[in-house]
């Protein structure tokens, strides 16, 4: 019987281990196209500790999964903001925006124009 009873303590310890230590955020994303939605899904998936990000370019929205433990919203924001696209929490440096693509330049009024033609 006490056998039992330590195989059981040591199960639960066990599970109580293995938390999901996983979060869920949506996170707004300036961009204009797909050429913009592989750029900022790379730059998110580069970031320590994310383990699924997907930008959806009609909504302007990232929706990531990551270890909270490894990563961090602040840190995400960051990412992206670094391959040139302004984050709600974070503006890309001119620096940053100046190295996307001509098509991708999501704050030309003339290219929002363009790209909302074919929608």
């Amino acid at each position: 019987m006490k056998k039992v009873v330590v195989v059981l303590v040591l199960l639960m310890g066990a599970t109580s281990f293995g938390q999901n230590k996983n979060a869920k955020a949506v996170i707004a994303v300036d961009g204009v196209c797909m050429m913009c939605k592989v750029r900022i899904e790379k730059a998110a998936i580069k970031t320590k500790g994310v383990k699924s990000a997907v930008w959806n370019l009609d909504t302007k929205e990232l929706r990531v999964i990551y270890n909270d433990q490894k990563a961090t919203l602040a840190s995400i924001n960051t990412s992206v903001a670094a391959v040139g696209h302004d984050t709600e929490q974070i503006k890309a440096t001119q620096k940053a925006y100046a190295s996307v693509h001509p098509c991708c330049k999501y704050r030309d009024d003339s290219v929002q124009k363009d790209h909302n033609k074919d929608n």
